[in-house]
């Protein structure tokens, strides 16, 4: 197995108590890190770190709502208190709860609420800001690690996902400045673009687990759209995402930051 040397890094995962987050929380500490499971629900930040736990790695969940800088301060404390400051943070909770939601629908942007865009506002751009900067002030003076999961839809923009596209490309600007800011400092910021990435948080829909026949065909159109998938067979997993963040949060990337690397089968390509 290839040394990532991150043996007693303390680690905070950001919306780590399912799919994506879930897998990226449990290589990090399969890796050797201290890691702090967040999550807005208790229940899935405890389920997380208590299966990491069982495995004989370290965790403890951080229950949180990473839209609110009080809720973030606490949290880091918390993180602070149980392993010590923050080395590596991974950005990744950025998905409202309420699109997660069975029947969800996405209108043409103009038929979204303010409130609708405030929501996507203040869980990507106002959370990830709040984290950041909580973590930065952990790893002053100390080499540190920020990634960032964001969607293939803020690089190319999706239509009828307009204010979630705004948010996610905020992000890849902010993580660019972030980076020319800390570099010098040791303190590197990247990105990680996804596409589809099938998981069991997605309740409904094409990708979901229990989707049916008469979603075959929208099934099909998707796997069409990643030159990647009819190579491999299938779309994006968790476990695609989780390689590229442990990379990124290694010394083997020393020499990488303010970057977007796209893991997305190959969905947009520059």
């Amino acid at each position: 197995m290839l040394n990532l040397q991150l043996d007693d890094k303390v680690a905070l995962v950001t919306g780590a108590g399912q799919g994506v987050g879930r897998r990226i929380a449990i290589e990090l500490a399969a890796q050797g890190c201290k890691v702090g499971v967040n999550d807005l629900f208790p229940d899935r930040a405890e389920a997380v770190a208590t299966e990491i736990r069982a495995a004989g790695h370290l965790a403890i969940p951080l229950t949180a709502d990473i839209c609110e800088p009080q809720s973030v301060g606490d949290m880091f404390h918390r993180l602070l208190d149980g392993f010590g400051p923050c080395d590596i943070l991974v950005n990744n909770a950025g998905v409202p709860p309420t699109l997660r939601e069975p029947g969800a629908k996405r209108p043409n942007f103009a038929e979204t609420t303010v409130h609708e865009q405030h929501a996507q506002i203040a869980l990507n751009v106002n959370g990830t800001m709040y984290c950041c900067r909580e973590a930065l002030r952990q790893m002053d003076g100390r080499r540190g690690r920020i990634v960032s999961i964001v969607s293939e839809a803020g690089r190319r923009g999706e239509a009828r996902l307009a204010a979630y596209s705004g948010a996610k490309a905020a992000i890849v600007g902010f993580t660019m400045a972030l980076a020319r800011e800390y570099s010098p400092l040791g303190i590197t910021a990247n990105c990680i673009a996804l596409g589809a990435v099938v998981h069991e948080g997605i309740r409904s829909g094409p990708l979901s687990s229990n989707s049916g026949p008469e979603l075959a065909e929208t099934r099909a159109r998707i796997f069409r759209t990643y030159p990647a998938a009819p190579g491999l067979g299938r779309l994006g997993t968790p476990e695609d995402v989780s390689a590229a963040v442990l990379f990124l949060s290694s010394p083997l990337a020393a020499f990488i930051t303010g970057q977007t690397l796209g893991v997305s089968g190959g969905y947009h390509m520059q």
